[in-house]
């Protein structure tokens, strides 16, 4: 029987993670909030980002591995809570370390939501697992351009007590997310059909080289995206000399140009095969971030947009791919491919700190350039199409 994606269900797992990553975003954004407030350097900066996401990055695949054998429908708004708690916190953080406790009770509220949510939208693809992955993901995207523009707006004209006012979003997406939860349930009490083999065409050796493969790829692509994220209201202040609000417009942009890559990397990944754009994404992006460090400011705004668009279309082909290479754990893989996202940022955001305070914000971008170089050897990925399920065949509740 063909089924239909359930796009009800995958417009409010994106819309939660709309509110949720809104919400983390806002982190990023006031940092210079932080930084002037708290007189912290280029290196705390990037402890706060690593506090955060190496929280999430350490729980992602253990919750992961522990749904997979026992679905919690309701973790997500149970995910959602600790959300609300870290930004609350964060609001009436006064020291650095209370800075960092907060940022990793952020941490830990998606370290809970992702890998659910990531089988939810698995779930209620019908099928099309690249298209319901990108319209979870760019849910997501959207949320983390939002956020710099509601800290231009609300929060940095008000400070760092209007965080508490931006928790009452993640009261929201608690609300969206036990709706979910409820369906969630409900498809787990349904007769299941007969369990898909979980045996893998590819021998063992194949898998291990090409797990390794994408692992690097997404070391590439997101210590890249660390500079961009943690780093660009800095760079573009010191290199062009504009101001903070000019600052977070191009950050919004770039942000914008990642949830449009994004939308349409899992639906291309569909039709032509998630190898090509892992391909295309990847290495195709080195021309334009070899130019970035030398341009005008006009640009370098269409530049971090075109840098963003193309990365960011690498990530749902990337985390459909590796569910396909060892099927059987979809919260497993998923737990380790968005927990590596948040940890590899993390680790880019802490070390580029580093080598700003020493050699300057510019040397960043110079270094950086040559990342996505490494997508050189994508061409030892193997293509799994034809090993791929058939399309419109549902996906069965439990792993």
């Amino acid at each position: 029987m063909t089924l239909q994606p359930r796009f009800r269900v995958l417009g409010a797992i994106s819309f939660s993670h709309l509110l949720n990553d809104t919400m983390q975003s806002l982190m990023v954004a006031i940092y210079p909030l932080f930084k002037s407030g708290l007189h912290l350097s280029f290196a705390q900066i990037g402890l706060i980002t690593l506090a955060f996401q190496f929280t999430s990055s350490l729980l992602q695949p253990l919750v992961g591995l522990y749904t997979d054998r026992r679905p919690q429908p309701f973790s997500l708004a149970a995910g959602m809570g600790c959300t609300f708690t870290g930004l609350l916190a964060l609001s009436i953080a006064d020291s650095f370390p209370l800075v960092l406790m907060a940022a990793a009770m952020v941490g830990t509220g998606s370290a809970v939501f992702h890998p659910e949510a990531s089988r939810v939208a698995r779930m209620a693809s019908g099928g099309r697992y690249g298209l319901a992955q990108s319209i979870f993901q760019v849910g997501g995207n959207a949320g983390a351009a939002i956020g710099p523009l509601l800290a231009a707006l609300v929060v940095l004209p008000h400070g760092q007590g209007s965080l508490a006012f931006m928790s009452l979003l993640a009261l929201v997406a608690m609300l969206v997310l036990i709706g979910v939860g409820l369906w969630y349930r409900h498809q787990q009490r349904q007769p299941r059909p007969a369990p898909k083999s979980t045996h893998n065409p590819l021998p063992k050796g194949k898998v291990r080289t090409t797990l390794g493969v994408l692992l690097a790829l997404m070391f590439s692509k997101f210590f890249y995206s660390a500079s961009l994220s943690s780093f660009l209201i800095f760079y573009l202040m010191e290199h062009y000399g504009i101001g903070v609000r000019d600052a977070q417009f191009h950050l919004f942009l770039y942000l914008f140009a990642i949830a449009a890559g994004t939308l349409l990397g899992g639906p291309i990944g569909d039709r032509i095969g998630r190898r090509q754009v892992i391909w295309a994404s990847i290495l195709g992006v080195a021309p334009f971030t070899l130019m970035l460090p030398y341009v005008g400011l006009g640009t370098s705004a269409v530049l971090v947009m075109i840098i963003g668009f193309m990365l960011a279309s690498a990530f749902p082909a990337m985390v459909v791919y590796a569910q396909e290479l060892i099927p059987g754990r979809i919260g497993a893989i998923s737990g380790l491919f968005f927990g590596l996202a948040f940890g590899l940022a993390g680790v880019g955001a802490s070390v580029l700190g580093l080598v700003a305070d020493h050699w300057g914000i510019e040397t960043v971008y110079r270094i950086c350039a040559f990342l996505p170089l490494i997508g050189l050897i994508a061409v030892f990925l193997p293509d799994l199409r034809l090993n791929r399920e058939p399309r419109g065949v549902a996906e069965p509740a439990r792993a």
